[in-house]
């Protein structure tokens, strides 16, 4: 088990948002996480990240709570914010030399590799960020995420403000990457969720209330009204 967290608790400020989530996230699958808005999805990511103080949170075997991000990040977890954190100022290039750990001939590897997934910015190399498209944007930060050959990558809401044809482009890299490193995101987007996640988490009120395979889920149309508010018309 890559990720292992048992009744997740976490406060910030004097509000106590995780009362209890469980979540499990396997080498080499897409796990998505669902719930309404204001259920706790993001503050889980952050707290994973180190970047909101919580309970145990085991990784790799070891416990990294309390550790700070710079060394959770070391040890190969990467977080992709709903901002997407780039810099907007600075070309894809250097973009990508700013998020490398070490030397750009150890990156050189992963480069060829992002590369080989993200052919548009390839052609977009030596463009400002700013001046991408939403999608390439998009692809951007998580080619960022995935520059140190993390083992796990976390991205909150990646297909929102997505064009379809976009949201289908970033489908197929998520199903490519996925056998080099594990994906952990955060999704309202549920028909979106449904193509790509193996398994899925749904959180309501800070707790995880349903967990399992997404194909099951896909045929569970009450959880889905229930805890998603999905239509099933």
């Amino acid at each position: 088990m890559l990720l292992k967290i048992r009744g997740l608790q976490a406060f910030i400020g004097q509000f106590h948002i995780l009362q209890g989530v469980d979540l499990d996230v396997q080498e080499g699958e897409i796990v998505v996480l669902l719930g309404r808005n204001g259920s706790g999805k993001t503050t889980t990511l952050r707290c994973i990240m180190g970047l909101v103080p919580s309970s145990e949170i085991e990784y790799a075997g070891s416990n990294i709570a309390g550790l700070p991000p710079y060394k959770i990040a070391n040890k190969g977890i990467s977080l992709v914010p709903e901002d997407q954190g780039i810099f907007s100022t600075l070309t894809v290039a250097e973009n990508m030399r700013v998020a490398m750990r070490g030397s750009v001939k150890e990156g050189q590897k992963s480069l060829d590799f992002i590369m080989s997934v993200f052919p548009d910015l390839k052609l977009a190399w030596n463009h400002k960020a700013g001046g991408l498209s939403g999608g390439q944007k998009q692809m951007l930060a998580i080619a960022r995420g995935l520059i140190n050959e993390n083992k796990l990558i976390m991205l909150d809401e990646p297909s929102k403000g997505l064009a379809p044809v976009v949201v289908n482009e970033l489908g197929r890299v998520l199903q490519e990457i996925k056998s080099y490193t594990s994906v952990l995101l955060v999704e309202q987007n549920f028909a979106f969720s449904k193509k790509i996640g193996d398994k899925f988490s749904i959180l309501s009120d800070g707790k995880t209330v349903m967990a399992g395979n997404m194909a099951d889920l896909v045929k569970d149309v009450d959880s889905q009204q229930k805890y998603l508010g999905v239509s099933t018309k």
